[in-house]
């Protein structure tokens, strides 16, 4: 898998994930926060797989995502040195919103998964929908 991930023919992204010892607690697994990093580094390379970059778009349209709720279900630890990989694919796009589902696997097992909702907002922290031709970019 090259860096950055891979985009899959469904839209979806697939982005590998090593676990580092700073990611770990004193019992050696994951930190329940590290799962966050991991998710958020895998939402921003699902972008970039589909040519949307965060500067740019804050540069040329005045737009940028935020996360407004996550919900996470931890289902198996992950611990150092594993090799997982990071799903994300879009399930909902309505209006400024954006429902993501993102799944993290080690092999075919599944160690968390998140339900995410990112809204689009301008600089001044008003709402705005994405673009029609970046929307398309996701299939919608």
């Amino acid at each position: 898998m090259k860096f950055g991930g891979a985009l899959q023919a469904d839209g979806s992204h697939i982005f590998p994930v090593r676990v580092y010892y700073e990611d770990t607690d004193f019992s050696g697994n994951v930190y329940h926060a590290a799962y966050l990093k991991f998710f958020e580094r895998a939402r921003t390379e699902f972008l970039r797989a589909h040519d949307v970059h965060h500067q740019q778009l804050f540069d040329e349209e005045g737009i940028a995502f935020a996360v407004r709720s996550m919900q996470i279900d931890y289902d198996r630890a992950a611990h150092i040195d594993d090799i997982l990989e990071a799903t994300t694919r879009v399930l909902e796009m309505k209006g400024s919103r954006f429902i993501l589902e993102q799944i993290l696997r080690r092999g075919d097992e599944v160690i968390t998964r998140a339900r995410v909702v990112a809204v689009t907002m301008k600089a001044n922290g008003r709402p705005t929908r994405l673009p029609a031709e970046l929307r398309s970019r996701f299939g919608g």
